[in-house]
């Protein structure tokens, strides 16, 4: 795994080793985490792509520190985006959207919008929230959106809820992988579903590619 150097995430050597054999589909994984529920999705998603053997995932923690003056201001951390063919957004729903720091992202890639260079890249989503109905299905949305803006191709979760053996897609949530906890530790079905978005996008992304 390739990471932007944070707190969060976890450096994968074999993974980092067959990136040098071949070139791998790069998966940029761009996520809020304030209380580190987020960071433990991040991760999930993380290790689900990198379990394909098919692709690169690149943690990019959003921080209070790259915000000036309201404006995120992270040039690395958008390159890094750039170079990606897939990218999962990450945020907790506060007040039924993403939180200010995710927006602030947002609002910062305009600049790309205008060249459309994120064009056709694929895109996918992920939140969570204290409620089982928090409105987290309003910052999938959001980040649904936003990859339209940019003329991104959206990928949702192919997973039934009710119908999964592992239980996966719990709170039956099409749009992309939803959680909810009260404390700070996920519920294993809502990991299992971050690891399976994980997986689902490296595979898209490789189908995209031949």
């Amino acid at each position: 795994m390739i990471q932007i150097p944070s707190k969060f995430g976890v450096i994968y050597p074999s993974t980092l080793a067959l990136a040098l054999l071949a070139p791998m589909i790069k998966v940029a994984i761009v996520f809020h985490s304030p209380q580190g529920t987020t960071a433990q999705l991040a991760e999930a998603v993380a290790e689900g792509v990198s379990s394909t053997g098919l692709a690169a995932p690149t943690l990019i923690p959003l921080l209070g520190s790259d915000i000036l003056e309201g404006r995120y201001r992270n040039e690395a951390s958008l390159a890094a985006v750039d170079a990606a063919q897939a990218v999962i957004f990450g945020a907790p729903t506060f007040m039924g959207g993403p939180s200010a720091q995710f927006k602030a992202f947002a609002d910062a890639s305009s600049d790309r919008w205008d060249g459309q260079l994120w064009r056709n890249k694929l895109a996918a989503g992920f939140t969570i929230g204290s409620n089982l109905n928090g409105d987290q299905g309003n910052t999938l949305q959001y980040f649904a959106i936003l990859a339209a803006q940019h003329g991104m191709l959206w990928a949702g979760v192919d997973l039934a809820s009710g119908y999964d053996a592992l239980g996966r897609n719990r709170l039956g949530v099409q749009l992309g992988a939803s959680a909810q906890t009260e404390s700070q530790h996920l519920q294993t079905a809502d990991r299992s579903t971050a690891h399976y978005l994980g997986q689902r996008v490296a595979n898209l992304a490789n189908q995209m590619a031949r």
